[in-house]
């Protein structure tokens, strides 16, 4: 393995019956790296997570997380890796401080009482330590559970979808506390279906229906996806949308506030039938793709991996 990764895989697959839910899938993430981990709803993206942790065997596929094997190690990888899930998975009825104790229990640390303090205190959470778990908002049980997850001082964190429910300050916050430990050396894997979110990331994959789509810097990934994007602007935008859609050349037409943008990979025929379908009071102008339109693009092309 590459000592710079910290984690390197190769044809991860892993099937459900007649489904294949995770289709060869290779990932490499520098160690230090916040690595965005992008798909819809029943993508395949937990699955991925819970084999390189341990928690599933790959039916095909190799490689390594910290070094250790994925297929043989699991039982090592568990010991140097946090995953925090997407739903809150602690007692309610216990305190923050008793949850955190129950944890390094688990994980059989020494010197429990001086590991939970610590884990308090880099979350800012020293002053509810007493407050049960059940009476926390959102982003306070988001920091319980990544205090949970970095008590044992793990190199990689797995993340699936952490700031879901959570408001935009939480998620700010959060952001910043990642960001963070990234400095200090620890790896990122996390998942997000928030686009500002996929753009704080160092890189990114995306995945639909179990198969890989893109990966890359956001700007590798936008560029890759050959896009042309235009804005429309006026009045009675969803006429206007109704009418370019179906247009050659017209991909995708799609509301963004107040604004429509029409993309498509043939920029001359998307121009014609752009200015073909607006009237003289709208506004056009041709725009840089953004990451939501390179997403929307793909998630146009993916097959559904439910049917036989």
């Amino acid at each position: 393995m590459n000592g710079d990764l910290a984690i390197d895989v190769t044809g991860i697959t892993k099937r459900f019956g007649h489904r294949t839910v995770v289709n060869d899938i290779p990932m490499q993430v520098r160690q230090g790296e916040i690595y965005g981990f992008l798909g819809p709803n029943g993508s395949g993206k937990t699955t991925f997570l819970r084999m390189l942790c341990g928690l599933l065997t790959p039916d095909a596929g190799s490689g390594r997380c910290l070094g250790y094997d994925i297929r043989t190690e699991a039982a090592e990888i568990k010991k140097h890796v946090g995953y925090m899930t997407q739903r809150f998975s602690f007692y309610e009825d216990l305190t923050i401080a008793e949850n955190l104790d129950f944890v390094a229990r688990l994980y059989g640390l020494p010197g429990r009482r001086q590991a939970v303090d610590q884990s308090l205190e880099a979350l800012g959470l020293q002053e509810r330590r007493d407050q049960l778990a059940g009476t926390l908002s959102g982003g306070w049980k988001q920091r319980l559970a990544l205090a949970a997850c970095m008590i044992h001082r793990p190199q990689v964190l797995l993340l699936d979808e952490p700031t879901a429910g959570v408001d935009p300050k939480a998620r700010r916050d959060f952001w910043d506390e990642i960001h963070r430990l990234a400095a200090q050396g620890l790896t990122v894997l996390i998942t997000t279906h928030y686009m500002d979110e996929a753009e704080r990331c160092h890189r990114l994959a995306y995945i639909a229906y179990g198969n890989l789509l893109t990966r890359g810097t956001v700007d590798e990934v936008i560029q890759a996806a050959g896009l042309t994007t235009w804005e429309v602007s006026g009045l009675g935008l969803h006429a206007t949308a109704d009418r370019l859609r179906g247009r050659e050349g017209v991909e995708q037409v799609v509301a963004f506030g107040n604004t429509l943008h029409i993309s498509g990979r043939n920029p001359a025929l998307l121009e014609a039938s752009v200015r073909a379908g607006l009237k003289p009071e709208h506004r056009c102008d041709r725009v840089e793709s953004r990451l939501e339109d390179v997403f929307i693009s793909l998630m146009e092309t993916a097959k559904d991996n439910w049917a036989k």
